[in-house]
């Protein structure tokens, strides 16, 4: 890769110890997830893929999730960038983020809304908003973790938060199964218009029927997402491992990089590496 070359990489991905306490959003029809996976599991995928390396995002609610995967950024270069975990509804938020400000591979957080009983009015709340705009003023990467019924609520969110990137992780969850491509198009579009916002092509294929989906059934929703946002704020991102309950890594891969194929060769660059680098700041971090 030359010098002058953005790294190319896969902007969604996770890692996991496994234990049932830990994570349990990984249920019982699950099965291929209720084990380890750790870089030595990914890198051989991304070498498969022309990848250079990822970005690593929480998959537990706790601040040990983010020096977990810190460390693990610690042994391998090639995690680029962590996106953690903090209590953003905390009275001492700035306390959690001052222990972390050294760590300059931090580039972001995020909560999982979608797993909110009720994800359209803890957007609202007061603490959750006072503390999304503490991450901002700090230069954090914040990523929207939603369904695509809360797009409204999302993008009501993110009209309230633009001194900073956000990011909209898997194409907000659209309904696959049930063919509504058209109302979930309807929906995007405001939250896409933000330009501020960015999207990440990835989790797609869980949203269809994990045995029987087809490609020709998750190309509209790349192509809408490609119209929409533009290849100057889209990333690609494997989700991996969760991506195993539907797909392999090089399925999830091939299938974004055959949309992509009518584009420049800059507009291909954006997608698979140099979006992430400006979103995240990765552009002048040494490792």
């Amino acid at each position: 890769m030359s010098s002058t070359q953005p790294p190319r990489l896969d902007a969604h991905q996770h890692f996991w110890r496994y234990d049932a306490a830990g994570y349990p959003w990984i249920s019982h029809d699950m099965p291929g997830l209720r084990r380890d996976f750790m870089p030595d599991d990914l890198r051989p995928l991304l070498d498969q893929a022309g990848l250079d390396g990822c970005i690593a995002v929480q998959a537990r609610a706790c601040e040990s999730e983010t020096d977990w995967l810190l460390q693990l950024a610690g042994q391998y270069p090639w995690i680029r960038a962590v996106v953690g975990w903090v209590d953003l509804c905390a009275a001492d938020l700035e306390h959690s983020l001052e222990r972390w400000a050294q760590a300059s591979v931090l580039r972001g957080f995020r909560h999982q809304l979608q797993d909110e009983p009720a994800p359209a009015e803890f957007m609202q709340r007061a603490d959750f908003n006072r503390g999304l705009a503490t991450l901002q003023r700090q230069g954090k990467v914040y990523e929207v973790l939603i369904k695509a019924c809360d797009l409204s609520a999302a993008t009501q969110l993110c009209q309230r938060h633009d001194q900073h990137h956000l990011v909209l992780d898997h194409l907000a969850k659209p309904n696959v199964q049930a063919n509504n491509l058209r109302q979930w198009a309807e929906q995007l579009a405001p939250l896409a218009a933000l330009a501020h916002v960015s999207c990440k092509l990835s989790g797609l294929a869980t949203e269809a029927d994990w045995q029987h989906w087809q490609p020709e059934q998750l190309t509209p929703y790349l192509d809408t997402a490609l119209h929409l946002f533009g290849p100057e704020r889209l990333m690609f991102g494997s989700d991996w491992p969760v991506c195993l309950l539907a797909s392999d890594y090089r399925t999830t891969h091939t299938l974004v990089d055959r949309v992509l194929q009518h584009l420049s060769a800059a507009e291909h660059a954006a997608i698979w590496g140099a979006n992430a680098c400006a979103v995240y700041g990765l552009e002048g971090v040494t490792r």
